[in-house]
C-alpha cells in the first residue's frame, strides 16, 4: 500500500523510501548460469562501486559522448529546419544534458513507453478475468495488494492464465501527512493548526492529498505497474473507514480494546501518542549532545546526575542517581534493595522534595540494583515505564508534571511553565544553590527518539485506547509455525516469532486530526463528575444513534450528553485491515468470496511488525481466515555510500528522475521546493555533486524495473549506484537491437509453425540454443516459486546476453547465408522465432514495455490471437528441448572459437589472420569439422582463413603458435615474421617492467620492519601484487619462448 505522507515524490512514501522498498532480494542466490556479469553482479563485485567489466577506457568512452552530444545537437538543429511533417509536442523542459552513449542510440525508452500503458488499460489487460461461472479460473488466483511500492510480482502470473489482481492503494499516513501539511501552514500562512481549527486544517489536508493522489498514480503507470485502477483503494475512502469503524466497535464490545490511563510514549513535536514500534533507542557511550525540535541549543544526554534527598526528622540525607534529573519534579518515592545494608535503617522513612510540599516514603525493592548509582532510586511512576510498574506495585502516588507540549505544570512547583529541557538545567542550578548536588558522571544509555520527528520521547500519563494482544497474537503464531503463512527470507520470520512472543498491548489513539476518528463517545451524566479514564463511561458505535442508544441501556433514567472521542487511530490499525477491506469486508462482495484470502503480501522487512504482523492478528480475528498465504520481505535499498535514503541528506533518488533523466542543475532546484532548512540545503547539494556530477542518465522504466529485481549485494540491505541502472538501459537496447536483426533475417514472408517444436533436421547450434532455453524457462520458474528474484533475473541476463546474443545469433549469420541450403535457413529461422519468442515471453514480467513493442512486431504462429504479450504462455520447461548431448558437443564448439578470439587478441592481430585447428580424438575431429562454419562465425572479424587438419594428423604445423582447446583439440595461429618480431619486442620490454615489479614487492615483502608492522590486510594485498606479477611474467616468458621457436 502507497502512502499520501510525503506524495510529493511519485512513489508513495517516497521522500523517505522513493527505492528503499522497491523489490529487492534479502539474500540472493548465486546464479546457476554462467557468462557475461550482469551489471548488478558486476556492482555488487566491484568494492568501489561503479560498473565492472568496461571494454573501453574512459578517455574512448568520454570521446563518444561528446560525439554523441555533437550528433544530438546536430539533429535537433536538423530537427528545427524541418516544416514538411508536424512539429512534435515540445518537452515542457529543456532537455537535460546528460550522458548517452553511442550504443544506445537505436532504443529510445520514452519512445517505446509512450501510450502503451494506456493501450494495456483500454484493452482490459490489468484487470482480473473470472471463469462463465463467475468464479477464478481452473488456474486458481493470484492476488497481491499493493505494498509500498512494488514494480513487478502479478504479471507472470497472468501469463499463468490465473486470476489475478494487482490491486493498488494507499493509506493515509496519518501522523506524517498532517506533519508535511503543518509546515506547509507555517512556512505559508504562518499559522498553525490550532489557529484555524480542525475542520479547516482537515480540509486543507484533503485538498493536498488530491493534489498528490494523481503525481502518484501516474508515477506507478509511469513504472508499469499491472494495477487494476477501478479497484483503487484509499484508507479513508468510505468503505475503508467503515472497516475501520466494525472492527473497533466490535473489539470493544468484546473487551478486547478498552481504555487506560497508561504510559504512552509521548512526541512533543507531533503532538500525539507513539507505539513502540514507532520510537528508536540511540545508542550513547556517555555524554552527548543532541539536537532536540524547538530548542536553539544542544541538549546533554548520556550523563548520570548525583544528588541528595534530605531525610524528613532527621539530620540525614540519601544519595540518588538520575540521567533525567528535570523528572524529580514528579517523585513520589526512593526505592532501596531490601539487603542494602547502607540504607536498611531507612526503609519506612520519608525524603523531603527540595522544591514542592511533598513527602517522599523510603520503600524496599528487590529489584533494585545495590551496583548501580548510588543504589538508591528515585521513582517517578508517572513518567517512566520502569517506575510505573513499581508505583502500581507500591501505591505510590502518580504525579503528572507535564503539558503536552513540553511544559511543565503546576505539579512541577517553582518550574511550572518552563520546557522540560531548560527545566534540566535549572533543577540542576538549583540543587547546587541548596548544598543538594553532588557530581554527574558517564553513563553509557539509550536514549528514546521518535522514528519522523527525531524528538526525544516523555513517558507521559494518557487516557487512551488499548487493544489486549494476548489472545490475539497466539493463532498469529499458531498460523506462521503451521505453514499457513509462509514468511521469507527465514531471518524475517525468526523476527516475527521473536517480536510476537513479547509483544505488548497496543496503543491506538493519536492526538490528531487527520485520520479516522476513534467510533468511541463518552457519556458525559448530569450533575455527576467523570473520569475520562473510566472505561464504563464510554461506548461505542457505527453510528452517534448506536452510541446514543447503547448509552440510553447502560445508564437508563440518566440524562447525559455524548462527547465523541477527539483522538483519531494509528495509521496501521486501518492499514492493519487492508487486506479484507479493499475486497469489500465487512459486506460480503464477489471480490471477497472469490480473491481472499490474497496470494502473497510483499513488503520491506523493516515494516514486518508494524504492518504485516497486524494484519495477520487482525485478519484471523475479523474473517476467520489468515489473510495472505505467503509474506516477502525484500531488502532496503540506501545511497551509494550505504546511509539510509533522507532528504536532508540529498541522497533521496525519484524513481521519474531515474526513468527520464535529469540534470545535476535541476537536482539541485528540486532541493528548494521542499522545507529543507538552509543547511541541510548546503549537506544535499554536497551529496548531490558527488553522487551525480553529471546528473542522472535517462534509464526507462524497463532498466529501473530490471535492476531492482536483480539489483542485490548479499546484505539485509543493499547499495544504490546509477550506473548499474544504466547498465541494464544498454541491455534493453541489445534485446532492441537483436530483435530488429531477428526480424530482418526472418523477412516479411516468413511464417512460424503453429508450436514452439523440433523437426529433428536442427543443426547443434540450434539445438543447443534450444536445449539452453529450455534451462533458462526451467531455472527461472523455479526462482520465482522460491521468491529467488536476482537468480531469475541473472539467469534471464545470461539467456538473452551470453547464450541467445552473443552466440546463437552470430552463429545463426552462418546458417543464412544466400548460398546456404534452403532447408537450413528455414530451420535456423525456426529456431530464432522460437528463441526470441521465449526470450521476450520469459523477460515480459520485468521489462513490460519494451518486450510489448518488439512482441507486437513478431510474425504470429498459425491461429494464434492473442492480443498482448501479456496473454501469452510464459515459458515452462518443454521435455523435447531437453539437449544434453548437444550442449556437451556445443561446448567444444564454443571452447574453440574463445580460443581463437583469445589468440588473435594475445598476438594483436589486425588484419585477418589464418587459423588451423588440430583435433586430438575422432569425435572431436568430426564435430569440428562439421562446425567449422560455426566456429569461424563466433571467432571475431580478425579471423581468416580456418583450415581443420586431417584427423590422423599429429604434428604441430610449422610458423605457428599455439593455445590449447583443453585436451581435445589446439588452436594455432600462423605467424610472418613482422608480426613475430614486434610482438617478441613487446612481450620483452613488458616483461622488463614485470621483473621491476617483481623486485620491488619482494624488497617490501622481504623487509623485516614491514613484516613486523604491516597490517594483515596490507600484507595480503602486497602479497596478491607479487603474485599477480609473477604469474603475468611467467605467461610473457613461455609466449616469449613459442615466438623463438618461430625463428628461422
Amino acid at each position: 500500500m502507497a502512502s499520501l505522507a510525503t506524495a510529493q515524490s511519485p512513489v508513495g512514501k517516497a521522500d523517505s523510501l522513493t527505492f528503499a522498498r522497491l523489490r529487492c532480494l534479502d539474500t540472493p542466490a548465486e546464479s546457476t548460469t554462467s557468462g557475461v556479469a550482469s551489471p548488478a553482479q558486476d556492482a555488487a563485485n566491484n568494492s568501489s562501486g561503479t560498473q565492472g567489466g568496461k571494454e573501453k577506457s574512459e578517455r574512448e568512452l568520454e570521446k563518444e559522448r561528446k560525439k554523441a552530444e555533437k550528433l544530438k545537437k546536430f539533429a535537433e538543429k536538423a530537427a528545427k529546419k524541418a516544416s514538411a511533417a508536424p512539429a512534435p509536442a515540445k518537452p515542457t523542459e529543456k532537455k537535460p544534458k546528460i550522458e548517452k552513449d553511442k550504443t544506445t542510440d537505436a532504443y529510445d525508452p520514452k519512445v517505446i513507453e509512450a501510450g502503451r500503458y494506456e493501450w494495456w488499460e483500454e484493452r482490459d489487460l490489468f484487470k482480473p478475468e473470472f471463469g462463465p461461472d463467475g468464479k477464478v479460473k481452473e488456474a486458481g488466483y493470484f492476488v497481491i495488494p499493493i505494498p509500498p511500492p512494488n514494480v513487478t510480482g502479478a504479471l507472470h502470473m497472468r501469463m499463468r492464465e490465473k486470476t489475478v489482481l494487482y490491486l493498488p492503494g494507499y493509506d493515509h499516513a496519518g501522523y506524517l501527512t498532517q506533519s508535511v501539511v503543518e509546515k506547509i501552514l507555517w512556512k505559508t500562512e504562518k499559522k498553525s493548526r490550532h489557529d484555524i481549527g480542525r475542520e479547516a486544517m482537515v480540509g486543507k489536508i484533503w485538498e493536498w492529498t488530491h493534489k498528490y493522489h494523481d503525481s502518484i498514480t501516474a508515477s506507478l503507470r509511469r513504472l508499469g505497474g499491472s494495477f487494476d485502477w477501478s479497484r483503487e483503494a484509499f484508507t479513508m475512502d468510505e468503505n475503508l473507514s467503515a472497516a475501520v469503524t466494525e472492527t473497533f466497535v466490535r473489539l470493544h464490545e468484546e473487551g478486547t480494546i478498552y481504555r487506560g490511563n497508561r504510559l504512552v510514549n509521548w512526541c512533543v513535536a507531533l503532538n500525539t501518542s507513539l507505539s513502540n514500534l514507532e520510537v528508536e533507542n540511540r545508542d550513547l557511550e556517555g555524554r552527548t549532545l543532541l539536537d532536540v525540535p524547538g530548542y536553539s541549543r544542544k541538549v546533554e544526554f548520556g550523563v548520570l546526575t548525583h544528588f541528595l534527598y534530605e531525610i524528613d526528622g532527621t539530620d540525614e540525607k540519601i544519595q540518588v542517581a538520575t540521567t533525567r534529573p528535570e523528572t524529580m519534579l514528579g517523585d513520589t518515592g526512593v526505592a532501596v534493595h531490601p539487603d542494602d545494608k547502607r540504607y536498611q535503617k531507612f526503609i519506612g522513612m520519608k525524603v523531603k522534595h527540595p522544591f514542592v510540599d511533598r513527602l517522599l516514603p523510603i520503600f524496599a525493592d528487590d529489584k533494585v540494583d545495590p551496583e548501580f548509582g548510588t543504589g538508591a532510586v528515585k521513582i517517578t511512576p508517572a513518567h517512566d515505564f520502569n517506575d510505573y510498574v513499581r508505583g502500581k506495585e507500591n501505591n505510590l502516588e502518580f504525579i503528572s508534571i507535564m503539558n503536552d507540549d513540553g511544559t511543565f505544570n503546576e505539579n512541577a512547583g517553582p518550574f511550572a511553565g518552563v520546557k522540560r529541557f531548560d527545566a534540566r538545567y535549572q533543577v540542576i542550578e538549583k540543587l547546587k544553590e541548596k548544598g543538594l548536588y553532588v557530581k554527574w558522571e558517564n553513563n553509557p544509555m539509550k536514549v528514546p527518539q521518535c522514528a519522523k520527528s527525531g524528538d526525544v520521547i516523555e513517558p507521559i500519563m494518557k487516557p487512551q485506547w488499548w487493544m489486549n494482544m494476548t489472545e490475539l497474537v497466539k493463532p498469529a503464531i499458531k498460523a506462521v509455525e503451521s505453514g499457513e503463512i509462509i514468511i521469507r527470507p527465514e531471518s524475517a520470520e525468526k523476527s516475527y516469532y521473536r517480536w510476537m512472543n513479547n509483544i505488548n498491548d497496543w496503543c491506538l489513539s493519536r492526538q490528531l486530526w487527520w485520520g479516522h476518528q476513534a467510533p468511541a463517545y463518552f457519556v458525559d451524566i448530569e450533575g455527576e463528575k467523570g473520569d475520562d479514564a473510566d472505561g464504563n463511561l464510554w461506548v461505542t458505535g457505527r453510528t452517534e444513534e448506536e452510541a446514543r442508544a447503547k448509552a440510553e441501556k447502560k445508564f437508563p433514567g440518566k440524562k447525559f450528553v455524548l462527547k465523541r472521542d477527539p483522538d483519531v487511530l494509528d495509521t496501521w490499525f486501518s492499514s492493519g485491515q487492508w487486506p479484507y477491506s479493499t475486497l469489500g469486508w465487512p459486506k460480503k462482495t464477489h471480490d471477497l468470496e472469490n480473491l481472499y484470502p490474497v496470494s502473497i503480501l510483499e513488503t520491506g522487512w523493516d515494516i514486518l511488525f508494524f504492518w504485516v504482523a497486524r494484519m495477520i492478528m487482525l485478519g484471523i480475528k475479523m474473517t476467520g481466515q489468515v489473510p495472505f498465504k505467503e509474506v516477502y520481505c525484500h531488502s532496503l535499498i540506501r545511497d551509494s555510500e550505504g546511509r539510509k535514503m533522507s532528504k536532508s541528506l540529498g541522497n533521496v533518488v525519484d524513481p521519474i528522475d531515474v526513468m527520464n533523466g535529469i540534470s545535476l542543475q535541476k537536482l539541485h532546484d528540486k532541493l528548494l521546493e521542499g522545507n529543507l532548512a538552509e543547511k541541510e540545503v548546503a549537506i544535499a547539494t554536497k551529496f548531490q555533486k558527488k553522487a551525480f556530477p553529471k546528473g542522472i542518465p535517462e534509464c526507462g522504466a524497463d532498466a529501473l524495473r530490471f535492476s531492482l529485481l536483480a539489483y542485490s549485494t548479499g546484505g539485509g540491505d543493499i547499495n544504490f549506484d546509477i550506473q548499474v541502472i544504466h547498465g541494464y538501459r544498454r541491455f534493453c537496447n541489445k534485446i532492441y537491437q537483436a530483435t530488429k536483426f531477428v526480424l530482418g533475417k526472418l523477412g516479411d514472408d516468413f511464417k512460424p509453425q503453429a508450436t514452439p517444436s523440433k523437426t529433428g533436421k536442427e543443426s547443434l547450434s540450434e539445438r543447443w540454443i534450444l536445449h539452453k532455453f529450455n534451462q533458462a524457462a526451467k531455472l527461472t520458474n523455479e526462482a520465482l516459486e522460491n521468491r529467488e528474484f536476482s537468480v531469475a533475473a541473472n539467469t534471464i541476463y545470461q539467456y538473452w546476453y551470453s547464450q541467445l546474443c552473443d552466440v546463437f545469433i552470430e552463429n545463426s549469420k552462418s546458417l543464412l547465408q544466400p548460398d546456404a541450403d534452403p532447408a537450413v535457413q528455414q530451420s535456423a529461422k525456426e529456431t530464432l522465432y522460437t528463441a526470441l519468442e521465449g526470450a521476450l515471453t520469459l523477460i515480459h514480467p520485468v521489462m513490460p514495455f519494451v518486450t510489448e513493442e518488439l512482441w507486437q512486431r513478431l510474425p504470429r504462429r498459425p491461429g494464434d490471437k492473442t492480443i498482448s504479450i501479456m496473454k501469452a504462455a510464459y515459458p515452462e520447461y518443454n521435455a523435447s528441448f531437453d539437449d544434453p548431448a548437444a550442449e556437451t558437443a556445443y561446448e567444444l564448439i564454443l571452447s574453440t572459437s574463445k580460443a581463437i578470439r583469445s589468440i588473435l587478441a594475445e598476438y594483436d592481430v589486425k588484419t585477418k589472420g589464418d587459423i588451423l585447428i588440430q583435433a586430438y580424438d575422432a569425435t572431436s575431429h568430426k564435430s569440428i569439422s562439421e562446425e567449422a562454419i560455426s566456429i569461424k562465425a563466433l571467432s571475431g572479424k580478425n579471423i581468416g582463413e580456418l583450415t581443420v587438419l586431417d584427423a590422423d594428423n599429429r604434428t604441430p604445423p610449422p610458423g605457428c603458435v599455439v593455445s590449447p582447446v583443453g585436451a581435445q583439440a589446439a588452436v594455432y595461429l600462423q605467424v610472418s615474421d613482422e608480426v613475430r618480431l614486434e610482438q617478441e619486442e613487446k612481450a620483452k620490454a613488458s616483461l622488463l617492467k614485470l621483473q621491476e615489479t617483481i623486485k620491488k614487492q619482494q624488497a617490501i615483502i622481504n623487509a623485516p620492519q614491514w613484516k613486523e608492522k604491516a597490517k594483515p590486510e596490507v600484507r595480503e594485498l602486497e602479497e596478491k601484487k607479487l603474485v599477480d606479477a609473477q604469474g603475468e611474467a611467467a605467461r610473457l616468458e613461455e609466449q616469449i619462448r613459442e615466438l623463438e621457436k618461430l625463428k628461422i
